[in-house]
């Protein structure tokens, strides 16, 4: 099943502009999916949008059938349904988003920034977090903080890199989670990220589901795992066992 196209239902334009390859790893995603591809931004006529579904059950490949011009299915895991949607994007710049997360209006001519250079390869955006904790707010503000100091962008920030740099580095890190911040530290050995602060709105159903405080402490605590070299599929399971308990 892995790569194998479920739906075709539409045909990306050419407008003369740099084109860009939205790619998007789902998983029971049906609440929240016909949002974020309804955006104005997502329907320019050079954005190519390549849904991979990692084995719904809630019928969120047939919601994105009609509004994204590939949905592919492949095995669960967000590294690899990254590389399956990167294997046939076509577009000059790939963005990797998030199926909780709203582009803004802008976002494109934000993206094609780096288009302008060659020395810079990828970005991020700012984020903003919608939810019902008042610590989301101070959450973002320091996430965006973080990774303007450090170079290390996260998934939430909508991540945009060159399609060529991307075959060239062989894709996101196969593993089993923080490829994110494996991809990002790949990235800027080559170039520093452009930081945009034109932010995207991404969903903090996590915070809310689990807590604030303790979502940030398992956040932190993830991190701190995987700087002191703890291997990635072992990383997974703690995660999914603080998640559940």
């Amino acid at each position: 099943m892995d790569d194998a196209v479920q739906h075709d239902t539409l045909t990306a334009g050419s407008s003369g502009a740099v084109r860009v390859s939205v790619v998007m790893p789902v998983r029971n995603e049906a609440e929240t999916i016909r949002q974020v591809l309804q955006v104005p931004a997502l329907r320019d006529d050079a954005v190519e949008v390549i849904v991979v579904d990692g084995g719904s059950t809630d019928g969120t490949a047939d919601l994105a059938g009609g509004l994204a011009h590939r949905v592919l299915a492949a095995l669960p895991g967000r590294a690899r349904q990254m590389n399956a949607g990167l294997g046939v994007a076509t577009g000059d710049i790939v963005l990797f988003l998030h199926a909780d997360t709203v582009l803004p209006p802008t976002a494109l001519n934000d993206i094609r920034q780096i288009a302008q250079s060659d020395a810079v390869v990828w970005g991020r955006f700012d984020v903003d977090i919608a939810g019902r904790s008042l610590l989301l707010p101070v959450v973002a503000a320091f996430m965006n903080a973080r990774s303007r100091l450090s170079g290390v962008a996260t998934g939430d920030q909508a991540m945009f890199v060159r399609r060529d740099v991307l075959e060239r580095i062989g894709g996101v890190p196969d593993i089993a989670i923080m490829e994110d911040v494996a991809l990002s530290k790949v990235l800027r050995r080559i170039s520093a990220p452009l930081c945009l602060r034109t932010r995207v709105r991404t969903s903090g159903r996590r915070w809310d589901a689990n807590g604030a405080v303790r979502t940030i402490a398992t956040m932190w605590l993830m991190r701190l795992f995987y700087v002191a070299g703890m291997s990635p599929d072992r990383l997974a399971r703690i995660y999914g066992r603080l998640r559940a308990g």
